[in-house]
């Protein structure tokens, strides 16, 4: 595997199809650098390409998930967008905002599932990464903060866009303008997590159990099930209705369907094969 300055990949069990990218800077309470921007849609592809490789677990090392973006970055795309004329400026300003959101939406575009385990701080840019992912948990000791607007900034890399349509469009509003901080059961009372859990031991075991079971699913099923309600989210039902039915006129009739079947008669686990 690639070696990464600011990730980590982990395969825990050689007979797992459940691979764990972590966030690797611990020191910096994982804040997400331009080195992160670059190598976190490349780790996913990698992942996503691997047909060993069918549900992704996203952590922090240390004792937080995420500190937000680092300022170093600010400063960076800052310098570099500089130009005489003001219309270049905001040209290159635009393209480096882009190469960030790119780099979160690396997530969605990943077709295996994602699920984020959450401990410690979750502030900043770590809200836009996982409101990306595809299901979260978190440690009862975890806080939250879409902190943007108290470093004078508009959110502009996924949160304003995501959150919404998971905690409800006044509940996003509220903890955007705020800024405020808020807690692991507060996140679940809103619906940004799915699970509390007493500790990170008991998260990572829960996570894993979850894992494992959709790893045993019909890779196509799951692969499916991903993709079509990542589009109908900016669909209305009848659009949704019709891409899911065009999707499944090329997926529906598979191998995996047939062993599926054939699982459930002959009453044992169905084997499918690796996508």
């Amino acid at each position: 595997m690639e070696n990464y300055k600011t990730l980590e990949i982990v395969q825990r069990s050689p007979k797992s199809s459940v691979f764990h990218l972590n966030l690797n800077r611990p020191s910096l309470r994982n804040a997400l650098s331009l080195d992160f921007f670059s190598e976190f849609p490349k780790a996913l592809d990698s992942l996503d390409q691997n047909p060993n490789v069918s549900v992704i677990i996203l952590s922090g090392n240390g004792a937080h998930f995420c500190s937000g973006i680092d300022l170093k970055v600010l400063d960076s795309i800052s310098e570099r967008s500089q130009s005489s004329d003001r219309g270049r400026t905001g040209e290159r300003l635009r393209r480096h905002i882009k190469f960030l959101q790119d780099a979160i939406t690396a997530i969605e575009h990943c077709r295996k599932p994602v699920i984020a385990g959450i401990h410690g701080a979750c502030i900043g840019a770590g809200i836009d990464v996982v409101t990306a992912c595809d299901i979260r948990f978190c440690t009862e000791d975890a806080f939250f903060s879409v902190k943007e607007v108290d470093l004078a900034i508009t959110a502009d890399v996924g949160t304003l866009q995501r959150l919404p349509s998971i905690v409800g469009y006044g509940n996003a509003v509220e903890l955007a303008l705020t800024g405020r901080r808020f807690s692991g059961s507060e996140a679940k009372s809103l619906g940004l997590v799915s699970t509390v859990f007493g500790s990170k031991e008991a998260m990572d075991e829960g996570i894993r159990l979850v894992a494992e079971g959709i790893a045993a699913k019909s890779p196509l099923a799951v692969t499916g099930t991903k993709a079509v309600l990542l589009r109908g989210r900016d669909l209305t039902v009848d659009q949704g209705l019709d891409y899911v039915a065009t999707w499944n006129s090329g997926m529906l009739l598979s191998d995996d369907l047939a062993e599926a079947v054939s699982a459930q008669i002959q009453k044992r686990k169905p084997v499918f094969a690796k996508l």
